[in-house]
């Protein structure tokens, strides 16, 4: 397998081995629990339901900004349950999507420019004080966000609020330290071989949150408003950080004298990427760094533009079709999952992860020229393998590192995706209301060209 030929090439051969039993037994009082739990417990249910909130909130979120300005402007397109579909080039609702988009924005830039040095933080920190503490702290800090959400909407507050509490989240490491934490609790208790199914069952777990999440969410908005919906995200959120407090075990031996701030642990990020290694495993690692940055930038970007792009003409789409597209977009995770498994049959990983690149470069080129709701399922349809990239790409990384810098490495990771939804926002959020006059899927267009690249560098 290739990925052995790079792990081989820069770890000794006991490192490849998994943790012996002997060890695990001896550490087991320094990582139970406070309750035994019946079942064999993971962090697969602390990402399924992180995601769900994350998920739940991510398109009323959006539509709620839309109703917002609309309100303020004037703009009565949306009134009545759907858009003026005979008028594309209606001035005032171009200029509903432009400020829809620019909030967006100022909103995503506050809250990950905080969190983009904190995750770094606290996934180093996690490899001397343990991992439990970095899937308590930042969802407790996504509660407090929820909370504020829920306080601009019962006291109608100016949108700005919203970025009070992205920065509250941020400051706690947002959704990206929980994923820092998962991805490196199962580095700790996987072997090489299995690492990579591991990792996409994980990123199996995101998709099928967000499936969940988009249907409940886009009939409840309908029924009841935003508000209640909110109020489930700020109970799931509590109820994940007492889970992760009662049931995770620990996957390391915490150090009672770990210093949360401390340079050593941005340094230790720093060291990863700059000194050491064998065979050019350090290129090796930058490129699928690159690699990395350019899909989940992609991913991210396009998100975050297919709820504007659904609500405005020519699709106009209400909060019931915008819930299904939503849905069909995450049934890619469990595709993708099934796809993994089969592929790794007989193709190499660099193939799989080739294959799903493929998938999403149609897909974007469809969404690009989608002006009918047929089209823009089609597009959904052939992201069918969508997600098999990314699960490749983390664990070639894991594989090139020594076991004791998995923290370091999946808290680069993190903060190489909390950059990525900044850049992400910043480029997709600008280029979207540039492009409205000249042609609205360019965006999708310009993604699908942007992951050529890592394509070929895979290839």
């Amino acid at each position: 397998m290739e990925e052995d030929s790079d792990t081989r090439e820069i770890l000794p051969a006991d490192a490849l081995d998994p943790q012996p039993a002997e060890s695990v037994e001896s550490s087991s009082s320094c990582r139970a629990p406070p309750y035994s739990c019946p079942f064999s417990v993971t962090v697969e249910p602390v990402l399924f339901l992180s995601t769900f909130s994350l998920a739940l909130q991510m398109p009323l979120y959006t539509q709620y900004l839309w109703d917002r300005i609309s309100e303020d402007l004037g703009y009565n397109g949306t009134k009545g349950g759907g858009c003026n579909s005979s008028a594309p080039h209606d001035r005032l609702q171009k200029e509903v999507e432009a400020l829809t988009a620019h909030w967006n924005l100022y909103i995503s830039l506050g809250g990950f420019l905080v969190g983009l040095f904190v995750v770094i933080l606290l996934g180093s920190w996690s490899d001397q004080a343990g991992r439990r503490l970095v899937l308590i702290i930042p969802s407790l800090g996504l509660a407090v966000q929820a909370s504020i959400y829920l306080i601009v909407m019962y006291m109608k507050l100016p949108v700005a609020w919203f970025l009070l509490g992205r920065i509250c989240s941020g400051l706690s490491g947002d959704f990206n330290a929980i994923l820092a934490g998962c991805f490196a609790y199962v580095a700790d208790t996987s072997d090489k071989r299995s690492r990579t199914f591991r990792v996409a069952i994980l990123e199996a777990c995101v998709g099928l949150a967000g499936m969940f999440a988009s249907i409940i969410g886009g009939e409840w908005r309908r029924a009841q408003g935003y508000i209640s919906p909110f109020w489930l995200v700020l109970a799931i959120n509590l109820a994940t950080a007492l889970y992760a407090y009662l049931f995770v075990t620990e996957s390391v031996t915490p150090d009672p004298e770990a210093r949360l701030f401390s340079a050593r642990h941005h340094r230790a990020v720093y060291d990863l990427y700059t000194s050491g290694g064998q065979g050019g495993h350090r290129a090796r690692l930058w490129l699928y760094t690159l690699c990395f940055f350019l899909v989940v930038t992609v991913h991210f970007g396009s998100r975050e533009l297919y709820v504007l792009y659904e609500l405005s003409s020519p699709l106009c789409w209400d909060s019931e079709l915008i819930g299904f597209g939503s849905a069909a977009q995450h049934m890619s995770y469990l595709s993708s999952l099934l796809g993994l498994k089969a592929f790794q049959l007989c193709l190499e990983e660099s193939w799989v992860a080739i294959i799903g690149l493929a998938s999403n470069i149609t897909s974007l080129v469809v969404f690009s020229v989608a002006n009918t709701t047929a089209l823009m399922f089609t597009g959904y349809g052939l992201s069918l393998f969508l997600m098999t990239s990314t699960p490749v790409l983390r664990s070639k990384l894991s594989k090139l590192v020594d076991p004791s810098e998995q923290g370091a490495l999946f808290a680069c990771v993190a903060c190489v995706e909390g950059l990525c939804s900044l850049v992400a926002s910043g480029v997709f959020n600008s280029l979207y209301p540039a492009t409205l006059h000249v042609m609205k899927g360019f965006p999708f267009l310009f993604g699908a060209f942007v992951l050529l690249i890592p394509a070929g560098i895979i290839g």
